[in-house]
């Protein structure tokens, strides 16, 4: 089969705004490669953001606002692809498909909202749009989540040595790859919070203009508290086996039960410490010991240095390898971007994308729904 040039675009738990990753992927989704042929980030607005929070953390919207919501999120989307389209010299007509993952805006297993209007990025883009990843998997009697180790599977997989794939976003995930193994082989689940706790830290004490804690200074200069991150480790959640799949409201939604009942205060600088703690204690209690392995890290937490020195120190940097995904030619920040495009090639080539193992699904089925592309003249 000949090259085709697919753009994934993603909006994660963060969110912040939307990753592009024009891809040109090779052969049918059952044995296929893919190469990064230009990434693009489009921030959201600020007003666009702050309402994606306040919506996930109230878990009440009026009608009005959340269909504003809605379509302020497709038509940001329609920006960015066509934005990512001129950059990388492209027309509508030399694209296969754009697969798009939407933004979470709730998402308790089985029921989730993940909004996007197909058929408007489909107008406003000229191309074919790839929709309803997560829905898809949710209709199998999946957790719709993780559903990116198929594509991990072909980006990563090795004969050579067993590894872990490690998104931090919003909330962190693992795509466990064994050496030499199919994709039968392949497990993955969302090990809990990866930055959303420091994000919403950074945002509720108004410690700076970004609402994120920039190279994880603040928790820097903090102190990590054993009592905090003993409690929040014991909820069961993180005693439960795969499949499983949460997210951001939750995992705040549990930090701050366990700060209030703590004896004493925990000073803000302490708690965000603390927040990069227990990303890398919750990653590093998924990586075995029992054979060589190594650790591939994408996402934004790879740009935090704390939580990047905590999970180095947790892991054991000099038994257990830790690289980012840049190592093995797949850009940290393009890496779930791409993989949606993989995601794409799988819908187009009639093949089940998820995998029941990784998300509970009763059975393996296609994701996504097609929206045809619309020229301006029709």
């Amino acid at each position: 089969m000949s090259p085709r040039v697919i753009i994934g675009a993603m909006s994660g738990t963060s969110a912040d705004g939307i990753d592009v990753a024009v891809t040109q992927v090779t052969g049918h989704a059952r044995r296929l490669s893919a190469k990064l042929l230009h990434l693009s980030s489009h921030p959201y607005h600020a007003s666009l953001s702050n309402t994606i929070h306040t919506i996930r953390s109230e878990g009440a919207v009026a009608l009005s606002r959340l269909a504003a919501c809605g379509r302020a999120i497709s038509l940001a989307y329609c920006e960015a692809i066509c934005g990512a389209l001129e950059a990388a010299n492209l027309t509508p007509d030399q694209v296969a498909a754009v697969a798009v993952h939407g933004q979470t805006l709730f998402h308790s297993p089985p029921n989730t909202i993940q909004w996007i209007d197909p058929a408007l990025v489909a107008v406003r883009t000229g191309c074919t749009v790839i929709s309803d990843f997560r829905r898809a998997d949710c209709a199998a009697g999946g957790q719709g989540a993780p559903l990116v180790p198929f594509a991990d599977f072909h980006l990563f997989a090795s004969d050579d040595v067993h590894r872990v794939i490690v998104n931090i976003g919003g909330i962190a995930n693992v795509t466990i790859l064994p050496r030499a193994g199919g994709i039968e082989a392949v497990r993955a689940y969302d090990t809990g919070p990866g930055n959303c706790i420091s994000d919403a830290i950074v945002r509720r004490g108004d410690l700076n203009s970004v609402g994120i804690d920039v190279d994880g200074n603040l928790a820097a200069s903090g102190q990590v508290s054993d009592e905090l991150v003993t409690r929040f480790l014991a909820d069961p959640y993180f005693h439960k086996p795969g499949p499983k799949s949460t997210d951001g409201p939750r995992m705040i939604a549990i930090f701050d039960a366990v700060l209030a009942s703590l004896n004493e205060p925990v000073g803000t600088h302490d708690q965000l410490a603390s927040a990069c703690f227990i990303t890398a204690e919750s990653i590093a209690r998924t990586v075995t010991r029992d054979e060589p392995c190594e650790v591939l890290i994408a996402g934004g937490g790879v740009k935090n240095r704390t939580l990047m020195r905590m999970l180095r120190d947790t892991l054991g940097d000099d038994i257990i390898p830790l690289r980012t995904t840049d190592d093995v030619g797949v850009p940290s920040q393009a890496r779930e971007a791409m993989a949606f495009a993989v995601l794409g090639a799988a819908t187009l080539d009639n093949v089940c994308a998820n995998l029941p193992a990784c998300t509970g699904a009763k059975h393996a089925t296609i994701l996504g729904s097609i929206t045809p592309r619309q020229s301006s003249t029709s």
